[in-house]
């Protein structure tokens, strides 16, 4: 069974760190872009961030950008979001997801154009 696997979320205080990962299982990552989105309750899913596994190339949204850091270790076939100085406003389920619709980082990531997804990590940012 394709599928993508998240893990690292949990509970933290504002300012704190988390780095979440994602690995695939029944296939590899490579070709494929990955991103990681996000939802809060009673709010649509998001993106955050993305990366090419194949050249690197990454995006990042305005409300994550110099917080967040999106990387890739293609010996483990996994891909990492390390998320510094957390806020309440980042409370949310994460979802990683892959797509062989671009070969390179070229635009934000929609929930649409992502065929694979994981199932979700709570990270929750509270004192």
């Amino acid at each position: 069974q394709v599928q993508l696997v998240e893990s690292g979320g949990g509970l933290v205080q504002p300012g704190g760190s988390l780095r979440l990962s994602c690995a695939p299982s029944g296939f590899s990552l490579d070709y494929y872009v990955i991103g990681w989105f996000r939802q809060a309750p009673g709010k649509e899913r998001e993106g955050v961030s993305c990366i090419s596994k194949s050249d690197g190339s990454t995006y990042y949204a305005d409300s994550v950008k110099g917080r967040f850091t999106i990387s890739r270790d293609n010996a483990k076939d996994t891909v990492y979001l390390q998320m510094n100085s957390l806020k309440p406003a980042d409370t949310a389920v994460y979802y990683c997801a892959a797509t062989t619709r671009f070969a390179a980082v070229v635009k934000d990531p929609e929930v649409h154009e992502y065929a694979y997804w994981g199932q979700g990590t709570q990270v929750t940012v509270s004192s």
